[in-house]
């Protein structure tokens, strides 16, 4: 059993900044793969940006590329969300999830918001 958990949501203005993280605990394997989500009421849930094991290998949405950095701390198996240039349209619940090295991703946060006001 893995848990995740969020932190790191709020409420900024267009063109501001905010960090996520996102702390997992219990049965973690090496070599998994974790990755941002985030969802808007009534809308599907869309991914975001994945990290590697190793840090390595990155992926974006292309409505963030240049805009969000992901890392990881494999020292603490913390994830980070580094979000710029926020946009009204960024407004949505982030969740963190991992998966192992193959795989859909099987372990879910609770989710943190974001409110980007114009």
């Amino acid at each position: 059993q893995v848990q995740l958990v969020e932190s790191g949501g709020g409420l900024v203005q267009v063109g501001g900044s905010l960090r996520l993280s996102c702390a997992a605990s219990g049965r973690i394997f090496a070599g998994n793969t974790m990755g941002w989500f985030r969802q808007a009421p009534g809308n599907e849930r869309e991914f975001v940006a994945s990290i590697s094991w190793s840090g390595g290998t990155t992926s974006y949405a292309d409505s963030v590329k240049g805009r969000f950095t992901i890392s990881r701390d494999n020292a603490t198996i913390t994830v980070y969300l580094q979000m710029n240039s926020l946009k009204p349209e960024d407004t949505e619940v982030y969740y963190c999830a991992m998966r192992g090295y193959y795989g859909p991703y099987n372990s879910w946060g609770q989710g943190t918001k974001v409110a980007v006001s114009s």
